[in-house]
């Protein structure tokens, strides 16, 4: 099976997917105690575990063929941008410079009593520390299908008419827009309702990380801990030396 790491996990796993062979019968606690033998100081408490690109659980039995993402908690193509559109919703990931202008007016129905925009930027500070830019990287095949599903769960639970979520990717500077989310509503308290959700959703749940590279040095993000049903193990240790 292929193994991704993403994130901070790169560091100590390597940036290149890596072919495991586990025994059949081979689980994702399995997998995961076997890399913690293999690198023991390696952070896998609160991590959640991907088998083609869907969150999986612990006990999920892994077959030959599977590619098994492992995912820090989240921060969060080419140089086009690839879009899914569906029926009340416009999702993406790109490395372009996002146009907010341009998607907030796309957005606009004369249906609509309001439309809510959060505009996520690239600030020139955290936590006292000068920000010099950001990279942002995803499991782009899962990332772009949770945005879509997040889209449309929103206009379902919340009852607003349209959502646009675009993320962006590679290297941002400071004052650049990162994330847009825009709702489009008869009603307005639907509408906020329905953006606060999302931003909060996304940050948790969909596999996008940053790297910040700071006037004084360079990390990954901390990433917001994964609800509780989405991490796979909250204190992997490595087996007991035979």
């Amino acid at each position: 099976m292929r193994v991704l790491s993403f994130g901070v996990l790169k560091d100590r796993f390597g940036s290149a997917a890596a072919t495991l062979e586990l025994p059949d019968g081979a689980t994702v606690r399995s997998l995961l105690e076997h890399l913690a033998q293999r690198q023991p100081t390696a952070p896998l408490r609160g991590i959640a575990v991907s088998v083609n690109a869907e969150y999986a659980t612990a006990g999920q039995t892994l077959k030959d063929g599977d590619e098994v993402g492992l995912l820090p908690p989240v921060s969060g193509g080419s140089g086009e941008q690839e879009n899914d559109q569906a029926e009340g919703a416009h999702t993406f990931l790109t490395r372009e410079v996002i146009d907010a202008e341009q998607l907030v007016s796309a957005a606009k129905r004369g249906e609509d009593g309001a439309v809510v925009v959060f505009d996520g930027i690239v600030r020139n500070h955290t936590r006292g520390r000068q920000t010099l830019h950001l990279d942002y990287e995803a499991y782009e095949e899962m990332a772009a299908k949770q945005i879509r599903e997040l889209a449309a769960e929103a206009r379902t639970r919340f009852g607003v008419r349209h959502v646009t979520i675009v993320h962006r990717l590679g290297r941002l500077m400071v004052g650049e827009t990162s994330v847009l989310i825009v709702v489009a509503s008869a009603h307005r308290g639907h509408a906020y309702e329905a953006s606060r959700w999302l931003i909060d959703t996304l940050k948790k749940t969909v596999p996008i990380w940053k790297r910040e590279t700071f006037a004084d040095g360079v990390v990954w993000a901390d990433g917001e801990p994964f609800p509780a049903e989405l991490a796979v193990e909250r204190n992997i240790e490595p087996e007991a030396a035979q």
